[in-house]
């Protein structure tokens, strides 16, 4: 059903290992893009989710990152470790500079970890659909939106799809809105033909290899809008202060107290996890945790709360 795409960074792939026991509960399947040469985090969240009981998609050929030009080392990796596992798959990033002879390479090399097609600006639809032939309806294909029109995933009606769309917008964390639409995919995917549907968190697609100087400290929190047909919002926290790159233990205080004031309204929508108990007692301590370990809280309050809007 949800499927969260992680870039693989290091607070991301801890986010797995702390939401693996819930995301296996509910069958969400996280899809993870190996971005670091070092894979012994990727390794302790996939051990994390097998012993859940959970699913996780790999890729095998990230577009970003320190395996962009070569992703043996993920395949040894995935041979390895998991060939034996039926809940590890390979996951095959399809972009607009492969043929369909490129795919089936690409298939062929990996089928022994039943390949997902992870469409992300492949333009030969039609004669991939076509190659797959009678086994359209056993195939798997996760559409990045805004590469993968509706009469591009047509073309694959009958197999499982799952549609990602990105509703984090990239700016810096001083021109962010307090509030703003998130997404309504949770709601509308089986509108959309699909079998699930998937997003990039709060962190969102754009990738950078790391961030600059904090000159506004910003929390990110999604919460569903009962006023708004359950909807997804996302909040921005950000600290007042925006003019040097200095004291980032400050600006988060400052956030924090922002999120305190909103959740003690008692109105914000927010869902009351584990993340967000994390949070207020940060604030309660005042404490500075690093930018890395709210980030990951942002990403598992985002997890918990689509967990608790379907349960």
């Amino acid at each position: 059903m949800y499927y969260p795409y992680f870039r693989g960074k290091q607070f991301e792939l801890i986010a797995i290992r702390d939401t693996a026991e819930l995301m296996a509960q509910a069958s969400f399947v996280p899809i993870v893009e190996p971005v670091k040469a070092q894979l012994k985090g990727l390794q302790r969240a996939l051990d994390a989710i097998c012993d859940a009981g959970g699913s996780a998609i790999v890729v095998v050929n990230p577009g970003y990152g320190d395996h962009a030009e070569d992703g043996e080392d993920i395949s040894s990796l995935l041979r390895e470790k998991y060939l034996e596992r039926d809940n590890i798959f390979a996951g095959l990033i399809l972009t607009e500079a492969m043929t369909v002879e490129d795919v089936v390479d690409l298939y062929d090399s990996h089928k022994d970890h039943l390949p997902v097609f992870i469409h992300a600006g492949f333009m030969e639809a039609k004669l991939l659909a076509a190659r797959i032939g009678d086994q359209l309806g056993k195939s798997r294909h996760i559409f990045f939106e805004q590469n993968c029109k509706k009469l591009y995933r047509k073309h694959f009606d009958g197999a499982h799809r799952v549609l990602l769309r990105d509703g984090f917008t990239k700016r810096r964390n001083a021109d962010h809105p307090s509030i703003e639409a998130f997404s309504d995919l949770h709601i509308t995917y089986p509108d959309e033909g699909m079998a699930g549907f998937g997003d990039f968190l709060t962190v969102g697609d754009e990738f950078s290899e790391g961030g600059g100087p904090a000159y506004a400290v910003a929390i990110h929190l999604t919460f569903i809008n009962a006023e708004k047909d359950d909807e997804m919002y996302i909040y921005h926290f950000v600290s007042d202060s925006k003019d040097t790159p200095t004291d980032p233990a400050g600006k988060f205080a400052e956030a924090l107290k922002k999120l305190k004031d909103r959740y003690d309204a008692g109105d914000s929508g927010l869902f009351l996890g584990t993340a967000l108990a994390q949070l207020l007692e940060l604030q309660e301590k005042e404490h500075f945790p690093g930018l890395g370990q709210a980030k990951k809280l942002s990403m598992v309050h985002h997890i918990e709360t689509i967990n608790s809007y379907f349960a």
